[in-house]
């Protein structure tokens, strides 16, 4: 017998009862092609079809007084009712909807919901395995069938009853769990769209779903299972709803691209040292037009990073527009207050005028403290405090919260003053006075950003609008991007601001191709905001990330922007380099 070509008749009759079906109202075909199976059995032959799929039988339909008798557990397991042996009662029942069947052969007896019928009438034992006559069993089992004598064979169509859903204890329902996919095909890395159908008869609503195989997308052709169940508020749940996902072997993303493509602005992409190694390192440099900024003076205290005695932290002059920038660790082993004084040396009233802060509560977490001052600075509020020192007094500019000890604080003031004052980072256990500053000593450096640096702000003016590669900018590696020197006058020496602490970033790009703009960290654990055409961006939402692990989206362009600005800031506790990766968006459709 040719198998092959069984299983194309097979085909050509199950699209044939499709579309009677669907003649007839397009509801039913919903319903014969989810719940209709084609059977066909061969009169004393083992083989059998069910649909497409060649089944062997270890009991074959036979003719028994010129009727056909057919494998009873065979067509049970296969509609979808029980077909079980009785060993105490020497009895097999069969449960068919609406029905229960007990035949027993020793007493030669069938009886159907009460009913007796005689054993030999309807049914037969060979070989050890239980026959039925197909022509009584076919009115239990919801079945049309005809036999093809010229083929000799039994074909039947049988019509699953649908499993009743209300539960007559609860007064209530069993949700129904369904869903469908916006196409009938996908391409390879094609995000799938999964329509959700599911539905709660009592109309209370679906309390929880539970997705089985579900993927944003598929990276291999196949025909991939997606099984959904559902719950409702009474805990109820519905019966297992299966369909798949079939996707064809057409490029439309790699598993690299995918997420660049369809990650929303803010998501981390955890990768591995493979794919970044060979798709994100030693990239191109975008070009830039660097211009450093000189109007603002920029005081550092960075050093004693972590103090173990009262003193002053960094104390120089300025004149004008000035950026405060602190960052300290309290390690001694009391509760500590932190100030900024002014002093008015000269002869005449000094104003100073703060124009923006970045402020944070003390913290034993040095990445936290570093992460939110910076975002409260480059939120950029308007602020219009001021403050007048009359000459030759020492006023208290700020002071911070009491940290105690192992507890560190960051912070930037941006101020403006009409004439010149001296500015003293201090700590000390006593109580603020006049004099506290003429008091306490000058602490020594101890390896950390100290000084006072002419450049407070460095403008990149990017082209972000040709490039055609996946390129990169680079920040803090002291080569591509210089840090800025100084001059540290309490230790009366030419120093540099290694990281560029306190210095702000404005990145700025005319008319940007579409594209998505990523960071990496590369010189170890990193947390800090961005600034991206004014919308703050945490990275990342929560936690750090470290360096090579992965990359989080910042933007992603259209193509039809103005612009693209990038503001950012160097934080307390982050370990530099960072890349900025510039990925180039083809269009897809």
């Amino acid at each position: 017998m040719k198998w092959n070509a069984l299983r194309k008749e097979i085909t050509v009759m199950l699209a044939l009862l499709v579309f009677l079906a669907s003649a007839i109202s397009a509801p039913a075909a919903h319903a014969v092609s989810a719940s209709s199976s084609f059977i066909l059995l061969y009169i004393d032959k083992s083989e059998a079809f069910v649909n497409e799929d060649q089944i062997h039988l270890e009991s074959p339909s036979t003719i028994i007084n010129g009727s056909t008798f057919v494998p009873a557990k065979f067509l049970g397991d296969t509609m979808g009712f029980k077909v079980e042996w009785n060993n105490d009662s020497r009895t097999i029942q069969m449960t068919p909807p609406g029905y229960n069947i007990v035949l027993d052969a020793d007493h030669k007896t069938v009886t159907t919901n009460g009913v007796d019928t005689p054993f030999n009438s309807v049914a037969a034992i060979v070989n050890g395995k239980l026959l039925v006559k197909l022509t009584w069993l076919a009115d239990y089992m919801g079945a049309k069938y005809t036999y093809n004598s010229e083929l000799r064979r039994v074909e039947i169509v049988h019509f699953k009853t649908p499993e009743g859903i209300y539960i007559d204890q609860d007064s209530n329902s069993r949700p129904v769990a369904k869903f469908a996919t916006a196409k009938p095909t996908y391409r390879l890395g094609e995000p799938v769209k999964y329509v959700d159908l599911s539905y709660d008869p009592d109309a209370e609503g679906i309390a929880s779903y539970d997705w089985v195989g579900k993927e944003e997308a598929f990276f291999k052709p196949g025909k991939y299972p997606v099984t959904l169940t559902v719950k409702d508020r009474h805990g109820h749940e519905s019966k297992l709803f299966k369909s798949y996902v079939t996707v064809e072997d057409v490029p439309y993303l790699n598993q690299v691209e995918y997420p660049i493509y369809t990650a929303p602005v803010g998501s981390f992409i955890k990768s591995d040292w493979g794919t970044i190694w060979s798709h994100f390192n030693e990239l191109p440099m975008l070009p830039k037009k660097v211009t450093e900024l000189t109007d603002r003076t920029l005081l550092v205290s960075d050093s004693p990073e972590e103090f173990t005695e009262k003193g002053i932290l960094y104390q120089d002059k300025i004149n004008g527009k000035a950026r405060l920038y602190a960052d300290h660790i309290n390690g001694t082993k009391q509760i500590m207050t932190m100030a900024i004084f002014a002093t008015n040396n000269t002869d005449k009233p000094v104003t100073i005028k703060t124009t923006n802060k970045g402020e944070v509560y003390p913290s034993v977490y040095a990445n936290l403290i570093g992460s939110e001052a910076s975002v409260d600075f480059l939120l950029n509020n308007v602020y219009t405090d001021t403050m007048t020192v009359a000459p030759h007094e020492t006023y208290v500019y700020a002071k911070l919260p009491d940290f105690y000890p192992g507890q560190g604080v960051n912070l930037f003031y941006d101020v403006e003053t009409d004439g010149e004052l001296q500015m003293s980072f201090a700590v000390t256990d006593q109580r603020l006075t006049s004099n506290t500053v003429k008091e306490l000593p000058l602490l020594a450096f101890n390896g950390h950003v100290r000084g006072t640096f002419p450049v407070s702000e460095i403008k990149w003016d990017i082209d972000a609008a040709s490039f055609a590669k996946t390129s990169v900018l680079t920040i803090g590696d002291n080569k591509t991007d210089p840090f800025v020197k100084g001059y540290d006058v309490m230790r009366k020496e030419n120093v540099e601001n290694g990281g560029n602490y306190g210095v702000v970033y404005k990145i700025h790009s005319d008319k940007p191709r579409k594209m998505a703009v990523m960071i990496m960290a590369r010189g170890g654990v990193f947390k800090g905001p961005f600034k991206i055409n004014g919308e703050i961006i945490p990275v990342p939402n929560s936690g750090v990330i470290t360096a090579f692990d992965g990359m989080e989206v910042l933007a992603r362009t259209t193509g039809k922007e103005d612009a693209l600005d990038i503001e950012f800031t160097p934080p307390a506790g982050s370990a530099f380099p960072i890349d900025l990766i510039f990925y180039p968006l083809d269009e897809k459709k």
